[in-house]
Parts: structure tokens; sequence; C-alpha cells
């Protein structure tokens, strides 16, 4: 099943037009009355359609690889007990996006989304340890081939928004677009024991073509 995130034939994503429309009438109309601030709002507009950026990616075509559900730099790789989907211990592996990094969440495996929950919450900064736990998140569960696998959209300091196109029913792809948060941000997945991680804290990796792991 095609989601509407995969449905856009421009590179740019979907919810970032009403950012960028209001972002152009400003600039416009600072170009004919305070000639002074339309550089600064044409900085602005420029930054706008960079950050809804949604570029093309390659996505590896084994079906046994854990795929980095967004862009980032790795925050944590660790074990965890996952209470709310896989209802046991996981292996979690956290991704800081910051204000330069692409926003767009993907799939990391194949199957279907069995679970969703939107939990509201704080907006502390996304790199903080307690962030996950305490600010507005959206989670999606996955039943794969290889067992439950659970993706955390969390909103952060700048980020208020989380917008998410998949529900559950729904069968997706690895590497598929699944939501975005908007503004600076954290992506967490969490995925069987079984699984071998291929990455480690520090690591900068790209939604839907870095490779976390594989079974």
């Amino acid at each position: 099943m095609r989601n509407s995130g995969e449905m856009k034939k421009i590179p740019i994503a979907a919810p970032g037009f009403p950012f960028i429309l209001a972002a152009l009438v400003l600039t416009t109309v600072f170009y004919y009355t305070i000639t002074l601030l339309f550089p600064v709002f044409l900085l602005l507009t420029a930054f706008t359609v960079y950050f809804f950026r949604d570029p093309k990616r390659t996505v590896p075509s084994e079906d046994n690889l854990i795929l980095a559900p967004a862009d980032g730099k790795v925050l944590r790789v660790e074990q965890v007990d996952e209470p709310h989907f896989i209802q046991g211990k996981a292996q979690k592996v956290s991704i800081f996006l910051s204000l330069f990094d692409v926003h767009v969440n993907r799939c990391p495996f194949a199957g279907k989304v069995s679970y969703a929950s939107y939990m509201p919450g704080l907006f502390l900064a996304a790199h903080r340890a307690e962030a996950p736990v305490r600010n507005e998140r959206n989670m999606l569960g996955i039943d794969t081939a290889q067992g439950k696998m659970l993706v955390i959209q969390v909103a952060g300091l700048i980020a208020r928004r989380i917008v998410c196109w998949i529900k559950p029913g729904d069968q997706v792809e690895a590497g598929a677009r699944i939501g975005m948060i908007r503004f600076g941000s954290c992506t967490e997945v969490f995925v069987p024991l079984e699984a071998r991680l291929a990455v480690r804290e520090g690591d900068r990796v790209r939604g839907g073509e870095t490779i976390l792991g594989e079974f």
C-alpha cells in the first residue's frame, strides 16, 4: 500500500507548503514596503524550503535489513524494556534531528501497522535523555516477519507538530515515508534482541538508506 507521503512527486514534504507560502507572501510584502527587511525574509523563505526538503532515497533491496527511520546523529544505542507495544526487552536506537537534517521519517522494516498512540507532553530539547519519555510523541508499532518493531516520533524544543501519514491496518514497505516532525526533534526505533545492530553512538544516518542492523 502506498501512503500519502509516497504520492508526492516533488522533493518538498506536503506539510511545508503552508509555511513556504507564508514566507513567500511576507518576503513579497517587505520587498515593496520595508526593503531593509527583504533580505531577512528572503533567507527565511530559503531556509523554510530547505527544511521541508524530501529527497529521494535509494532503499536497500535486501529484506533482512533494518533501515534508519530518520536522518540525524545517533544519540544512544541500548537495550531497554519497552512497555507499550513490544512489552518486553528490545534494542533501542535514538536519533537526534537538528534543524538542518531532513525531517521526513521512514519505515525501518516492512510490515503491518498494528499499533498507534499519540501522547501529549512537554517540549524539552530533543537531545536530552528524558525527552523521549516526557515530550509530546507519537508511537507506531509494526508487526514484521522478524517480530515487533516500534518507531517513536518525539517533538523537541522547537518542534511543535508531529505529522503521521500511516495508521493501523496499513501495510508499509521498508524505507516508505511515514511522517515528519517539524523543526528539530528525535526519532527512536525499537527492534528485537535478535537483530545485529551496525551503528553506534555518534554515527550519522540517513532515513530509509542507512542500515541500522540486520537479521
